[in-house]
């Protein structure tokens, strides 16, 4: 089996220095490399010939994609890649060596036409204390083997068979521009397509959490865009059939918790800061959802 691991990349190089060191390391190596720079001024290419010139034990391919898109760079790397599977990771993270090893090894335990695994974030010591009490960056966790809920579906860290990939139109689809949403859009769409993905507790790789990060405001935005996702794709019958009357409470159950959590957030602050900041991601959750009816859209890459 031909593996590509997949990266698209903006404007990370010291970041991205360090993951091409982690996969020069797995176990099981990859038989090819592509990295996509969405800065038109090519800001990793110095990263990717540097590395080029230590000569990795696979193939290594670079390309940039000028136009601001995180849809089209992730495209322009699956068009790039020639393997029968594709395993992507961002730019940001760091790959144990076992990582693609048991990625690919889920696909065969579980028979799956793809294997989503854990990110996990690593908040500097020296961030503010109510963040790291918070644990605001940890992603939800499933038990290996089960099959990932629609409402789940997330890049970061994922192997898919590449037959199927290709065979969307797009893959990614750019209508998506510098919002968030287009990894989810494709991953359903290939469960709709009958794929099979699957969840892996093993394959973990970490994210260092940029201090750019540790603010509620970057919280904040975060949880507005992903409300924005879910109601988008709810409405639009993603997560199944939705009736006129199932909108309508859509609507209302956001609202609703939107207004709770506000006032959560204004009572709790007393009890310790992480707590109100809590309430506050969940009512900007909630307002984010709630934009979605008027049709604001939420250009989360901008």
């Amino acid at each position: 089996m031909r593996i590509s691991v997949c990266i698209a990349t903006f404007q990370r190089a010291e970041r991205l220095a360090l993951l091409l060191q982690d996969l020069r390391q797995q176990l099981l190596l990859p038989d090819e490399l592509v990295v996509v720079d969405n800065d038109g001024a090519g800001s990793a290419r110095e990263v990717v010939e540097q590395f080029r010139a230590s000569k990795p034990p696979f193939a290594l391919r670079y390309a940039v994609q000028p136009a601001r898109s995180i849809a089209l760079t992730r495209n322009m790397t699956v068009a790039l890649a020639s393997g029968e599977w594709l395993a992507f990771i961002d730019d940001d993270e760091r790959a144990p060596r076992e990582w693609l090893s048991r990625l690919m090894a889920a696909t065969v335990t579980y028979g799956a036409d793809g294997v989503l695994a854990p990110v996990e974030p690593v908040v500097p010591g020296d961030a503010p204390a109510w963040i790291r009490r918070g644990r605001f960056y940890d992603f939800p966790h499933l038990p290996s083997g089960t099959v990932v809920p629609l409402n789940r579906m997330r890049f970061g860290n994922l192997v898919l068979r590449g037959e199927p990939v290709r065979r969307q139109p797009g893959p990614f689809d750019p209508s998506f521009h510098l919002a968030c949403g287009e990894d989810g859009d494709l991953l359903i769409r290939l469960v709709r397509s009958g794929a099979r993905i699957v969840w892996s507790e093993d394959a973990i790789v970490h994210e260092p959490v940029e201090r750019s990060r540790l603010s509620l405001r970057w919280l904040l935005q975060r949880s507005l865009s992903g409300g924005q996702e879910y109601a988008r794709k709810a409405i639009s019958g993603d997560y199944g059939a939705i009736s006129p009357l199932q909108r309508v409470l859509l609507f209302a159950r956001s609202l609703l918790q939107m207004c709770v959590a506000s006032v959560l957030a204004l009572g709790s602050w007393p009890a310790g800061r992480h707590h109100a900041a809590r309430w506050l991601i969940t009512a900007s959750a909630n307002f984010g959802k709630l934009s979605v009816f008027w049709g604001w859209r939420y250009q989360e890459y901008a």
